[in-house]
C-alpha cells in the first residue's frame, strides 16, 4: 500500500481501538503501525499535509495513555522515533505535539522497572528530542522525569546509566530553571558524589556525560571552580581532543564538543585554553582528521573551531595553524596547508555536507579577517587564498531554479557566505588583486541575473516582504552587488555591469527588503548600494519609496496582529504556569510586598519568572552589543577616513554624516531607555489594577473548564449512541436484503421441485417400458444361445464325418481344399458370434445398471438396444451363411 492508504487505515484502526480496546483491535493497530514504519517516512511531517499530522496526534495520545499495552506503545514510539529523523521532524514533534511530556509520563508510569525495554526506548527518543532544545521545567512530568533520572543515575547498571546521563545533559544544558530545580532537591549532594565517582569510569561516554552535567550545574559555584581549575581543565582538554582525533563514536564526539563549547563561555577556562601548550598540535591533528569524518561529526568539529574563533586569544593561534604550510618529510619544502581539510569540505559531494560547507565558509571568513588585519599579509596566507579562490568561485555556479525551493535556499545561503568571504578578502590590496584575477564580470552578471529572476518576476517569493526565501535571495543578491562594487575598478567591464544592474527595475524589491529590515548588516548593505544608485539618473526612486512604505506597513500590521494574538491567547488548562504575563504580575506583587525570593526557591512560579526576566536581560544585552558594534563600526569608518582623506574626500564626508546619525541614534536610544523606565513604573501600577481582573479570569476559566469537561462527556455519549444507531441501521438493511434474496431462492426451489416431480414420473413410466423390452431381449438371447448350441453339435458331427472321409480327401484334394476354406470361414464366424454374444451379455448388465440413472442416460440405453438389434440381425445372417 502507498503512504496515503496506510495513513487512512491507521486513523480508522486508532478510532476503532479507542471505541473498543479489544485484543483484535490492538493487533490490527499494531500491524498497521509496523506497516507505516516500513514505508519511507522522510519529510512526512514537514510536508504540510493534514492527514500525517492527525495520525501523529493520535499516536502521541495513544502512547501517553497508560491503558495501552506495552507492545503497542513500543511500536508507536518506534514509529515516532523514525519520524524524528530530521531537524524539521524534531521541531514539529516538540512544538506541536508536546511529545517530551508524553514520553516523560510513560517513563513515570513505568518507573518501577527502569530497565524495561520500553523505558530505554523512551529515554533514547527523549535524548534525541531534547538535544539542543530547551525544556521548561514547569512542563508536565518534567519534575518526575528529573527525579527518575537522578535516582537511576545512582544505580549500578550501565544500560540505564548511559541514557539517563545523556538525557540529564540535555535537560540541564543552558536551562537555568532545570538547574535550579535540580539544586533545590534534597538528594543533590548524593547526586554530586555519584557524578564525581563516574569521573573514573572506564567508558569515555559516561565521563563526558558526567563532565557536561557537572559543568551545567556547578561551573558558576565553588565546586565547579575546584573541579575545573587550572590543573584539572588540562585533562578535560586532552580528553576532548583525544576523542575528536582518535574517534570514540559520533555520540561521544558530539557531547565532547558541546562540553568544550560550554566551557569556553567561561572567561577563565578560555584563558586556560589560550595558555595550553599543546593547543597548536591538537588543532593540527583535528584538521588532519577532519577530512575523514562523516558530515555529522565534521559539523560538530567545525562548530568547535567556530567557538574557538569567538575567543580573542585563540583566533591568532588558529590562524597560525590553519595557514601554516606543513613541511615535507624529506625535502623540507613547504607542503600542503593543514587548512586543506576546510577546502575539501567547501565543495564536498558527500550527501548532507551542505551545513559543513557553510560552517567552513564562516570559519575561513573569521580567520582571514584576523589574518588580514595584520600590518603585512604573509606569503602563507596569500598562497592559501590563491588555492582557496577556484573552489570558492565554483560554489557560485550550479543554480537551477527548476530544482525547487530547497535547492534555491541552499544556493542562496552558499552565495551569501561566499560573497561575504570574498568581500573580506577585498579589504586588503594584495588579496583583492588575487580576487580580481579570478572573478569575471560575466560570472557576477550571470549570478545577479539568476538571483533577480528568482527574487522577482513570476516567482511567488516576492509576495511577502518577510518571506524567508525571498529574504535569502535578496541577501545573496545584495552581497553579490557589493562585491561587484568593490571590484569595479580592478575587473574589466565590472563597472558597466554594476551600474546596469542598479538601473534594473527589479532591484527595487531586494533594496526595499534590505532598507526596511531589522538587521544592521542588511540595512548597511542596502544604504551603500542606494548611495551608488542615486547617482544614476534613471534610478526608480519613487518605486523604491512606495515599496519601502508597503514593507513598513506590512511590518506594522504584523506587529499589531502579533500583539492581538498574544492578548487573546487562551491559557491552557493543563498548566497555567506557561503564561509569562501572569508570572510578571506575580513578580511585581512580590517585590512590592517585600517577598523574599530565597525562601521559596523551589517555587516553579519564581523559576518561570526568572526565566522571563533572564530572556529580557539577554535581549537588552544583545541590544547593548549591537550599539557597541555600531560605535566600533563608526570608529573604524572614521579611522579609515583619516588615513584616506587625501584620496577619498567624499567618503570622509559620508562617514562624518554617518557618525552624526549614529550619535543621534545613541541619544535617541538613551531617551527611549528613560521612557521605558517610566513605562515600567506605569506597568507596576497597572499590575495592581489587573490583579483582580486576573482572579476573575481564573475563576471564569475554571467554570469554562468544568463546562468543557461536561460537554466532552456528553459528546462522548452522543458519539457512542450515534455509532450504535448507525451499526443497527446497517445490520437491519443487511437482514432485509438477505430476507428478500432468501424469498426469491425459496420460490425458485419450489418451481424446481415441481418440475423434478413431473420429470420423475415420466422417467418411472419410461423405465417400466424399458424393463419390458429388456425381458423380451433376454428371451431372444436365450433362444439364440440354443441355436448356437445346435450349430455346435452339427459342427462336431461334420468334423467326425470329415475324419471318416480322410481317405476320400486324398482323392478329392481340390474338393477338400474348398471345403477346408469354407470350414475356416465357418469357424471364424463362430468365434465372432461368441464374441458378439459375450459383448451383448456385458451390455445387458450395463443396461440394467444405467436404467437407474436420470433421463439423459435413458437415451444412451435406447441407442445400445438399437445396436443390440443390429448385432443380433448380423449374427443371424452370419449363422445362416455358415449353415
Amino acid at each position: 500500500m502507498d503512504m496515503t492508504t496506510c495513513l487512512k487505515s491507521l486513523m480508522l484502526a486508532m478510532r476503532q481501538y479507542r471505541d473498543g480496546r479489544t485484543a483484535q483491535n490492538a493487533t490490527q493497530l499494531q500491524k498497521l503501525v509496523k506497516e507505516v514504519s516500513g514505508l519511507k517516512c522522510d519529510q512526512l511531517l514537514s510536508s504540510g499535509q493534514v492527514m500525517p499530522r492527525e495520525c501523529v496526534r493520535g499516536l502521541v495520545e495513544l502512547a501517553g495513555n497508560p491503558d495501552t499495552s506495552p507492545t503497542l506503545t513500543s511500536s508507536v514510539i518506534s514509529l515516532l522515533a523514525q519520524l524524528a529523523c530530521d531537524d524539521d521532524g524534531l521541531e514539529i514533534l516538540n512544538s506541536r505535539y508536546n511529545l517530551t511530556s508524553t514520553l516523560a509520563s510513560v517513563v513515570h508510569g513505568r518507573r518501577a522497572s527502569p530497565e524495561e525495554p520500553l523505558v530505554l526506548q523512551c529515554l533514547q527518543l527523549l535524548q534525541k528530542l531534547t538535544y539542543n532544545t530547551r525544556v521548561l521545567q514547569s512542563a508536565n512530568y518534567i519534575h518526575e522525569l528529573v527525579a527518575f533520572l537522578m535516582t537511576n543515575i545512582q544505580s549500578h547498571s550501565d544500560d540505564i546509566i548511559v541514557p539517563c546521563l545523556g538525557l540529564m545533559v540535555n535537560l540541564c544544558r543552558d536551562n537555568r530553571s532545570v538547574q535550579r530545580h535540580v539544586k533545590s532537591l534534597d538528594n543533590v549532594k548524593t547526586f554530586y558524589r555519584t557524578l564525581l565517582d563516574f569521573l573514573d569510569h572506564n567508558s569515555l561516554t559516561v565521563v563526558v556525560f558526567t563532565l557536561s552535567v557537572l559543568a551545567s550545574l556547578t561551573l558558576s559555584e565553588k565546586v565547579g571552580e575546584k573541579l575545573f581549575d587550572a590543573t584539572n581543565i588540562i585533562q578535560t582538554f586532552q580528553l576532548v581532543f583525544n576523542i575528536i582525533v582518535n574517534g570514540d563514536g559520533t555520540l561521544t564526539l558530539k557531547y565532547s564538543v558541546d562540553l568544550l563549547v560550554d566551557l569556553l563561555k567561561n572567561a577563565k577556562i578560555a584563558e586556560y585554553l589560550t595558555r595550553y601548550q599543546h593547543f597548536s598540535v591538537c588543532v593540527s591533528k583535528v584538521l588532519g582528521v577532519l577530512q575523514s569524518k562523516d558530515p555529522d561529526s565534521a559539523a560538530k568539529v567545525l562548530e568547535l573551531l567556530l567557538a574557538m574563533c569567538g575567543v580573542g586569544g585563540l583566533r591568532p593561534l588558529l590562524c597560525e595553524v590553519v595557514f601554516r604550510p606543513a613541511a615535507a618529510p624529506k625535502l623540507g619544502a613547504p607542503g600542503p596547508s593543514p587548512g586543506l581539510a576546510l577546502l575539501l569540505w567547501l565543495s564536498s559531494p558527500v550527501e548532507g555536507a551542505e551545513g559543513c560547507s557553510l560552517q567552513a565558509l564562516q570559519l575561513l571568513n573569521q580567520l582571514l579577517e584576523e589574518a588580514l588585519e595584520a600590518d603585512s599579509v604573509s606569503e602563507c596566507v596569500l598562497s592559501f587564498v590563491g588555492g582557496l579562490l577556484p573552489p570558492l568561485l565554483g560554489l557560485l555556479r550550479g543554480l537551477d531554479p527548476s530544482l525547487g525551493d530547497a535547492h534555491l535556499r541552499k544556493h542562496c545561503h552558499r552565495v551569501t557566505h561566499v560573497t561575504r568571504l570574498l568581500l573580506a578578502l577585498c579589504a586588503e590590496d594584495s588579496t583583492r588583486s588575487l580576487v580580481s584575477r579570478h572573478v569575471s564580470a560575466q560570472l557576477a552578471l550571470s549570478q545577479v541575473e539568476v538571483l533577480l529572476s528568482c527574487c522577482h518576476g513570476n516567482s511567488p517569493l516576492a509576495c511577502s516582504p518577510d518571506g524567508d526565501l525571498s529574504q535569502l535571495c535578496a541577501d545573496a543578491l545584495l552581497k553579490t552587488l557589493e562585491l561587484m562594487s568593490k571590484l569595479r575598478q580592478q575587473v574589466k567591464d565590472m563597472e558597466t555591469s554594476f551600474y546596469r544592474m542598479l538601473q534594473d527595475q527589479r532591484m527595487v524589491t531586494p533594496l526595499s527588503l534590505a532598507l526596511t529590515s531589522h538587521h544592521r548588516e542588511r540595512v548597511q548593505s542596502g544604504l551603500s548600494l542606494l548611495f551608488e544608485a542615486t547617482l544614476i539618473p534613471d534610478f526608480p526612486s519613487l518605486v523604491l519609496g512606495e515599496s519601502m512604505a508597503a514593507n513598513n506597513a506590512y511590518h506594522l500590521r504584523e506587529a499589531e496582529l502579533s500583539v492581538k494574538r498574544v492578548a487573546v491567547q487562551e491559557v491552557p488548562p493543563s498548566s497555567t504556569l506557561d503564561c509569562s504575563s501572569r508570572s510578571i504580575h506575580s513578580l511585581v506583587d512580590r517585590i512590592q510586598n517585600g517577598f523574599e525570593l530565597q525562601e521559596n526557591l523551589k517555587d516553579c512560579h519564581v523559576s518561570q519568572i526568572i526565566d522571563v526576566y533572564e530572556q529580557k536581560l539577554s535581549a537588552f544585552a544583545s541590544k547593548e552589543r549591537c550599539l557597541q558594534d555600531l560605535l566600533e563600526a563608526k570608529a573604524l569608518a572614521l579611522a579609515q577616513a583619516d588615513r584616506l582623506i587625501a584620496q577619498y574626500l567624499l567618503e570622509r564626508a559620508q562617514a562624518e554624516a554617518e557618525a552624526c546619525e549614529l550619535g543621534s541614534l545613541l541619544k535617541e536610544a538613551e531617551r527611549r531607555g528613560e521612557d521605558l523606565q517610566g513605562e515600567l513604573a506605569n506597568q507596576v501600577l497597572e499590575a495592581e489594577l489587573s490583579k483582580a481582573d486576573i482572579k476573575e479570569l481564573l475563576q471564569h476559566n475554571a467554570r469554562l473548564q468544568q463546562d468543557s469537561e461536561s460537554h466532552q462527556v456528553l459528546k462522548g455519549g452522543y458519539n457512542a449512541l450515534l455509532n450504535r444507531f448507525n451499526e443497527s441501521e446497517r445490520l437491519l438493511k443487511e437482514l432485509q436484503a438477505a430476507h428478500v434474496s432468501l424469498t426469491k431462492q425459496s420460490d425458485a426451489l419450489r418451481r424446481n421441485h415441481q418440475a423434478l416431480q413431473e420429470q420423475h414420473q415420466k422417467t418411472a413410466s419410461g423405465l417400466q417400458e424399458k424393463e419390458e423390452e429388456v425381458r423380451g431381449l433376454r428371451s431372444d438371447l436365450q433362444q439364440r444361445d440354443g441355436d448356437i448350441a445346435g450349430l455346435h453339435a452339427d459342427l462336431r458331427a461334420r468334423e467326425e464325418k470329415l475324419q471318416e472321409k480322410d481317405g476320400e480327401k486324398r482323392d478329392l484334394e481340390e474338393t477338400v481344399g474348398v471345403l477346408r476354406k469354407e470350414l475356416n470361414k465357418t469357424e471364424q464366424a463362430r468365434k465372432e458370434a461368441s464374441i458378439k454374444a459375450s459383448s451383448l451379455e456385458m451390455k445387458k448388465s450395463q443396461l440394467e445398471a444405467r436404467l437407474k440413472q436420470k433421463e439423459d442416460e435413458l437415451s444412451k440405453h435406447s441407442s445400445m438396444i438399437a445396436m443390440i438389434h443390429s448385432l443380433s440381425a448380423e449374427a443371424k445372417s452370419d449363422v445362416n451363411l455358415s449353415l
